[in-house]
C-alpha cells in the first residue's frame, strides 16, 4: 500500500482543508446536509435517454424515486440504487453523477431511492424504504422501460450497507429475486462489536474520519440492540450463502476499507461469486468525485460492467 493517497486525492484533501469548514461531527444534521450539497454541486450528470421523478408508496409515506432510462428502445434491466451519506445526509441530486453514469455505461434503468434520513427517522426506516423500492421494481419496473425479472441492487457507503441488507432481507423473507449486489465501500460492520486496523490507520485526514462515522451511527442507531442487528450490520450475519453475486469496491485510505474487504471474503467463503476491486491509493467517497478524480471513472466503469454482465444488459 502506498504511503499517501493518489496525487489527485491528496490535492482534493488539501483543498478541503483550506476551506476551514467545520467537520461533520461538529455541526447539526441540517448544516451537514447543506455542506454536502455544496461539496457535490459541481458534479455533472451524464446525459441519458430520459430522467423521471416520481414517488412510490412506502411503509410510512411516499418515497421519492428518480429513474434514469438509457437511450434506445426496448426493455432494460434495473439497478435499484441507494445513495451514501451515513444514513443522515445525501439525496438524489448529490449522487446523480454516479447514477446517471451507471445508467449510460451499463445500459440499465437506474432507480435512485430517496429514503428517509436519520435522526428524524432512525433505523430501520432506511431499510424499510430500501426494501419497498426493491419490491416496487420487481412489480412495476415495466412501466418505466425496465425488466422486473432482471433486478440488481447497489449503493455506496451507507447505501452499500442498504444494498447488502436488502439482499439479506429478500433472501430471508423469500422476497424478490436479486441478480446482483454492487457494494461500493460499504458500511457493513457493527460499531459496538467489530474493530479493524483501518479504523485507526485512517482515523483522520482522509475525508471520512472516525469521529464522523461515530456521529453518523449515533444518529442512525437508536440503541445498542440495533447495533447487534444483522440487517444494520450485515457482517454480523452468520449465513451469507444463497445471496446475489457481488461487486465490492474498497479504498486504501478509507476507515471502512477492512470491513468491506472482510465482507467480500465472507461472501466468497459462503459460495457467492464476488468481484473485489481495491484501489489502494484512494479515499472514501472517491467513486462519486467524477469531476475531480480520474479513478472515479474507472470505479464506475467496473461497477457498470459488472452490473451489465450480471443482468445480461
Amino acid at each position: 500500500m502506498p504511503d499517501e493517497p493518489h496525487p489527485q486525492a491528496k490535492a482534493l484533501l488539501e483543498q478541503l482543508d483550506a476551506q476551514n469548514a467545520p467537520p461533520t461531527y461538529g455541526v447539526t444534521p441540517e448544516v451537514a446536509r447543506e455542506q454536502f450539497r455544496r461539496l457535490t454541486a459541481e458534479m455533472e450528470p451524464t446525459e441519458v435517454g430520459d430522467v423521471a421523478d416520481f414517488a412510490i408508496e412506502g411503509p410510512e409515506g411516499p418515497i421519492p424515486i428518480r429513474a434514469y432510462v438509457p437511450e434506445g428502445e426496448g426493455t432494460f434491466p434495473v439497478l435499484v440504487y441507494y445513495h451514501g451519506g451515513g444514513w443522515v445526509i445525501g439525496g438524489l441530486d448529490e449522487y446523480e453523477n454516479v447514477t446517471s453514469a451507471i445508467c449510460d455505461r451499463a445500459g440499465v434503468v437506474v432507480l435512485s431511492v430517496d429514503y428517509r434520513l436519520a435522526p428524524e427517522h432512525p433505523f430501520p426506516a432506511q431499510l424499510e424504504d430500501a426494501y419497498a423500492a426493491l419490491v416496487w421494481a420487481s412489480e412495476f419496473a415495466g412501466d418505466i422501460s425496465g425488466d422486473p425479472e432482471r433486478v440488481a441492487v447497489g449503493g455506496d457507503s451507507a447505501g452499500g450497507n442498504l444494498a447488502a441488507a436488502v439482499s439479506l432481507l429478500a433472501r430471508d423473507r423469500g422476497g424478490p429475486d436479486i441478480d446482483h449486489q454492487s457494494l461500493i465501500y460499504p458500511a457493513v460492520a457493527s460499531p459496538i462489536i467489530h474493530d479493524f486496523d483501518s479504523y485507526e490507520e485512517n482515523a483522520e485526514g482522509y475525508f471520512l474520519e472516525r469521529r464522523s462515522i461515530e456521529w453518523f451511527y449515533e444518529r442512525w442507531l437508536p440503541s445498542e440492540l440495533h447495533a447487534r442487528n444483522e440487517y444494520a450490520a450485515p457482517l454480523l450475519a452468520r449465513d451469507l450463502s444463497d445471496l446475489p453475486s457481488a461487486t465490492v469496491v474498497t479504498a486504501g485510505f478509507d476507515p471502512l476499507r477492512d470491513e468491506g474487504s472482510s465482507y467480500a471474503d465472507r461472501l466468497s467463503e459462503a459460495g457467492v461469486p464476488v468481484h473485489h476491486e481495491h484501489y489502494d491509493d484512494m479515499i472514501h467517497g472517491f467513486a462519486s468525485m467524477t469531476e475531480l478524480l480520474d479513478t472515479a471513472h474507472a470505479a464506475v466503469d467496473v461497477v457498470a460492467d459488472e452490473v451489465a454482465q450480471a443482468l445480461d444488459a
